[in-house]
This record gives C-alpha cells, structure tokens and sequence, in this order.
C-alpha cells in the first residue's frame, strides 16, 4: 500500500489531473500527469480501474492493487519524479489476467518515462 504523503484522493484533484494533464499509454496503462509543481508538495498518485474493464469488483480490485504495487516498489528502489503534482494510472482491459510483471514493467516504464 502507498503511504498516504502520496494518495490523490479527492475527486476536485482527480477533475483537474484529468484536465491539465499530458498523458503517457504503454501495454494497457495510461498515466495522466497534472500540472507542474511550483511547491515542495509530494506527488500524489491515483487509480482508476473503471466498471468497463470488468464487471466484478473483484478483477478490478486485483488490476489496481498489481498496480499500486508496482508504483510502491518503484518509489521504494527509485524515488519518484518531482516533476509533477498529481499522476493518475488508468487501466484498460489489456490488463485482464496479466500477472505482475507484466503491470510491473508497463509501469516502470511510464514512470522512467516522467
């Protein structure tokens, strides 16, 4: 699990990353950046894994914590990229009985990608 300096959590931060954001796709994952920061504020990361993908909750829930993992390894051995506020990772259904490394990798490479 995420530490909570780095949890986006309210919708209001979600609507403006989705507005003012550029965005990055690779194998099923697409990353939506906010804006850039202006403060020393953490950057805060979200997901969204939406009814589409699947209609049980229960795929979706193992789509996201895949990913959340993967961003918690990655912070943990890389540190994060202060570049921006606020990242989203959205999943497509791409993402659908992939294992972990497979989301590891997709993830790993957006984020070197920031």
């Amino acid at each position: 699990m995420l530490p909570k300096d780095y949890r986006l959590k309210k919708r209001s931060a979600f609507k403006a990353t989705y507005k003012s954001g550029t965005t990055f796709h690779k194998d099923g994952i697409t990353v939506f950046c906010g804006r850039e920061k202006t403060a020393d504020i953490t950057t805060k990361i979200g997901f969204v894994v939406s009814k589409k993908i699947h209609k049980r909750a229960v795929k979706r829930n193992r789509i996201r914590r895949l990913m959340r993992e993967s961003c918690r390894l990655y912070i943990k051995n890389q540190g994060l990229s202060t570049k921006y506020m606020s990242l989203i990772f959205v999943a497509s259904t791409r993402l659908l009985g992939k294992d972990f490394h497979y989301i590891d990798n997709a993830v790993k490479q957006l984020m070197e990608r920031l």
